[in-house]
Order: structure tokens, then sequence, then C-alpha cells
């Protein structure tokens, strides 16, 4: 896996950022504020961005792993080489709907709104605790926010058939998301909606991108495309 993977990665999860400033940002600017007398810190945002982190990471490393058992199964070989183009057509597919090519097919398609409630009576409770306690396992939860950038990066990290390759590629997609988040008072003013639609298309760009570089590996493995060699899915 090149570098230049991981930074399509950490590019999708940056231009990707606006979307999440919509979807968590007042939740967490909310939170930092939340207590008579308190103010928003640096530490709080750095603690709820360590916990998403974690969980990123953590979901990456297990669908790395699930993914290294189907490539490795030989009598799932033939099968899972075309279910990994069958994914990589995919992806580019939503990432072309989320630019703007296709209007009825996107990642925001892909959130659904039921875990957000739960999360929601989650949060309700972490309001209850100091602020510095409450922040890394808020972030820890949030990382399992149901979100369509999520669930690309989260194919993505499957196809490198690798627990490593899988959490260090939602570890930079997460770090992405960082800057965005830490700057959310500014950011939030900064950005408007028209500047936050040409972001997400710019994100969309970057997951077509990490399709088709994921796509041209897959066809080498399978022989359509010169330079592969067989029994390596990664």
């Amino acid at each position: 896996m090149s570098e230049s993977f991981y930074l399509m990665a950490f590019l999708t999860g940056f231009l990707g950022s606006g979307h999440c400033l919509g979807m968590c940002g007042g939740i967490v600017c909310a939170l930092s504020l939340s207590g008579p007398g308190r103010k928003g810190g640096l530490l709080f945002h750095l603690l709820y961005s360590s916990g998403r982190l974690v969980t990123y990471s953590m979901i990456g490393a297990t669908v790395g792993w699930l993914g290294s058992l189907m490539a490795y199964t030989e009598s799932f070989e033939i099968y899972s080489r075309w279910i990994l183009v069958a994914s990589d057509l995919f992806i580019i597919a939503i990432g072309l709907g989320t630019a703007g090519v296709f209007r009825k097919i996107n990642l925001m398609q892909l959130e659904f709104a039921g875990p957000i409630k739960s999360m929601t009576r989650a949060v309700r409770r972490l309001q209850h605790l100091p602020r510095g306690i409450a922040a890394l396992p808020l972030g820890l939860l949030f990382g399992f926010l149901p979100c369509g950038f999520l669930y690309a990066m989260a194919i993505t990290a499957a196809q490198t058939a690798s627990p490593v390759k899988g959490g260090l590629t939602l570890l930079f997609f997460g770090f992405g998301t960082v800057p965005a988040l830490l700057t959310f008072g500014s950011a939030a003013h900064f950005l408007s909606n028209r500047a936050r639609t040409w972001m997400l298309r710019g994100a969309g760009v970057m997951v077509v991108l990490m399709g088709l570089y994921n796509l041209g590996r897959h066809l080498q493995i399978i022989g359509i495309m010169p330079g592969g060699s067989s029994g390596c899915f990664c």
C-alpha cells in the first residue's frame, strides 16, 4: 500500500469534515461548553478526537482482518476477487455521485437515522459527567456515528486484506477530520453552505480515486491488466 493511498484517505477525511461539522460539530461544541462557568478548551477536543481515532483504527483493523480471511481462503479465492472488483465499482459510483456526477447515488444516502437516536440518548448521560471525563468516551462513541464516508472507507480498508493496513487507512481518514473539528467555532462561521458543498464534492473525487487505485490493483491480480501476481490481495 503506497503512501499516496494513505494521503488520499487523509484528504477524504479533510474534505469530508464539512459534513462532520454538520453531523456532530454542534453536539461536541455544546458539550465542550456545558456547565456553569465552563469554557470550551483544546484538551476536550483533543481527547474527543483521540477517542474517534481509536474507534476508527479499531474498525479499520477489524474489517481488514475480515478481508484477509476472505482473501486467503482458496476455495473462495476466485469469487472474492470479483467481489473486490464489484466493491471497487460501487465505491467509484457513490464517489462520483457525491462529486455531483449523479443526483441519486451519493455517500449521504448511506446514512441511517436509527443509530443516531441511540447515540443521542448516550450523549445525554455523558452530559452529567465532568467535561474532561466525558470527552474521551464521547469520541469513542461518535467514532461509530453512521456516516457514508465512514462506510466507504471501511469497505476500502477491508480490501487491504490486512488488519494493520486497514487500521492505518481509517486512522489517516480520521486524522483528516481533526483540523475542522478542533477549530469548530471559526470553521463553522467560515464555511458557507456552498463551501461545504464543494468540499463534499472534493471528498467524493478522493473516494473515486481510491476506488480507481484499488480497481487497478485488483484487475492486475485477476490478470485483466498487466503487472499482477496471483495470490496477493494487499
